[in-house]
C-alpha cells in the first residue's frame, strides 16, 4: 500500500509520485484509486488500489539493488537475440512492461550491443531511448544524482561514449 507522497514506478511509464488516494464510484460501487503524477511528463494516472500489484506498480528500487542493475549492463551475452526485428521488439516490450529495472537494463544492454552490429529499426531506437530514460530516472532518484550523471555512468558501463548517442 502506497501513501500520499510515496514514489512509485508504473511499468513502461516510469517514476511518479502518489498525489492522492481517492474513492470513486465505478459501476455503482465505490473503489479506491491512487492518483499518480509521472515525473517525466506530469501525466496523471488513476490506478485502482485493489489492482495495483497486478498492474505492476512498485516502489522505487532500493539502493542495494543498484549494483545488480550495473552488473546486467556490464555483462556481455555470448549470443544476441537473432530473431526478426518485430519478434525481438515484442520480447523487449514484454520485458519493459514488467516494470522490473533488471529486465529494462537487459533491454538497454541488448539494444546498445545490437546497435554496434547493425542499424536499429525506428521502433528499436525508440525502445532504446525508452529503456534508457526509465533506468536513468529511477537510478537518479535512488542515487540522489542528476540524470545526466547517471546517463553518463550507464553509457560508460555499456562501453559507449556520449558522442556515439
Amino acid at each position: 500500500m502506497f501513501q500520499i507522497g510515496s514514489m512509485a514506478v508504473y511499468p513502461a511509464h516510469g517514476v511518479g509520485v502518489i498525489e492522492a488516494i481517492q474513492e470513486r464510484e465505478v459501476a455503482g460501487s465505490p473503489q479506491q484509486f491512487y492518483i499518480m503524477r509521472l515525473l517525466d511528463n506530469d501525466m496523471i494516472i488513476m490506478i485502482p488500489t485493489s489492482n495495483a500489484k497486478n498492474i505492476g506498480l512498485r516502489g522505487v528500487i532500493d539502493s542495494s539493488a543498484v549494483p545488480e542493475v550495473f552488473d546486467i549492463l556490464r555483462h556481455r551475452p555470448t549470443r544476441l537475440n537473432n530473431q526478426t526485428w518485430n519478434r525481438r521488439y515484442r520480447d523487449y516490450m514484454d520485458k519493459i512492461k514488467t516494470g522490473s529495472p533488471f529486465r529494462v537494463a537487459e533491454v538497454l544492454r541488448d539494444l546498445v550491443l545490437l546497435k554496434t552490429e547493425k542499424e536499429l529499426s525506428f521502433g528499436e531506437r525508440k525502445m532504446l531511448d525508452t529503456a534508457k530514460n526509465l533506468l536513468v530516472r529511477e537510478l537518479s532518484l535512488v542515487n540522489n544524482k542528476k540524470e545526466d550523471e547517471i546517463e553518463a555512468q550507464l553509457l560508460e558501463l555499456l562501453g559507449q561514449d556520449e558522442s556515439a548517442q
